[in-house]
């Protein structure tokens, strides 16, 4: 049966763990380890631009001996309306896996049902679980276990906060979520975290004792028209070194990246000792490469 990675729950919560413990194993072996994936070939399908993301799954590739293959709807024919059941039926034919980063979530699992390889989630319009294993994987290596650990999201309730909170259930810690009226994360992520998530419209409440505080822009790709709109209510959620040392003394800070700084985050506090946004955004590469390497080995 074919392994897929739309979702963290994709795997299991065992597997996630070994995963992130793998993925610190490489990143310390970083050219020294072997390369399992020769031969084999990823294709990108790219709908939404990407820095992190494509480069680090292309390295990634690289550096396991594998080969990944840049796709657009401008270089393809689903530029011209071609199905995503016949592309996924000839990239799975031809390629060992297949990585979507698009704008819909329903699109990657329909493309994910017509594959014979490996469908993983470069990020959706609901989701993105990549991201999840760099910055689990990021706290781990500088504080430890985060099971039981206090995690503070401040901002909109995005793809990226959705995947906080099914992390927070699969590794145990707990997720305090602020945002204002509007702006809300999906219920059904809410569910699925049950206990494991609190969510409340006050920063304060959710910084408080923090282990790690995280934020992301408030206007996301796709959502430049709602621009004015959302720095108006989001006026009050800006991560700040008055938000900051509402947190325990060594906590750490995180953004997914692109960040705008005096928006959604001061320049003090990105550029200062608390962040880690520049581990954060290398390990994108090291998880993946676990993962990869957990789905692609012969």
């Amino acid at each position: 049966m074919t392994r897929h990675f739309r979702l963290l729950s994709d795997l299991a919560a065992s597997e996630l763990h070994a995963l992130i413990d793998r993925a610190i194993v490489l990143k310390a072996t970083r050219y020294e380890h072997a390369r399992p994936l020769a031969g084999r070939c990823l294709a990108m399908v790219f709908q939404k631009s990407s820095t992190r993301t494509r480069v680090s799954f292309e390295v990634a590739m690289s550096q396991l001996g594998g080969h990944a293959l840049f796709l657009s709807p401008r270089d393809t024919q689903l530029g011209r309306g071609e199905p995503l059941a016949d592309t996924a039926r000839v990239l799975s034919s031809m390629c060992d896996g297949i990585m979507v980063r698009n704008d819909s979530q329903a699109e990657l699992e329909e493309i994910a049902q017509h594959s014979r390889v490996p469908v993983i989630n470069g990020l959706t319009d609901r989701t993105h679980p990549c991201q999840l294993l760099a910055d689990i994987q990021t706290f781990v290596e500088l504080r430890g276990p985060i099971a039981g650990r206090r995690i503070a999201w401040i901002g909109d309730g995005n793809n990226v906060c959705n995947s906080f909170l099914e992390a927070a259930r699969l590794f145990d810690f707990q997720l305090a979520v602020a945002c204002p009226k509007g702006f809300e994360p999906d219920p059904d992520w809410l569910a699925f975290a049950g206990s494991h998530a609190e969510i409340d419209e006050d920063p304060a409440v959710a910084a408080r004792d923090a282990d790690l505080i995280v934020t992301d822009v408030w206007a996301s790709m796709g959502q430049e028209d709602e621009q004015a709109d959302r720095l108006s209510a989001f006026d009050g959620y800006q991560v700040n070194e008055a938000l900051m040392k509402l947190a325990k003394a060594d906590a750490l800070f995180m953004h997914c990246l692109p960040a705008h700084r005096g928006e959604e985050v001061t320049a003090e506090v990105i550029d200062g000792p608390q962040s880690v946004v520049w581990v954060e955004a290398e390990n994108r590469m090291h998880a993946q490469k676990a993962l990869l390497e957990l789905l692609l080995s012969p």
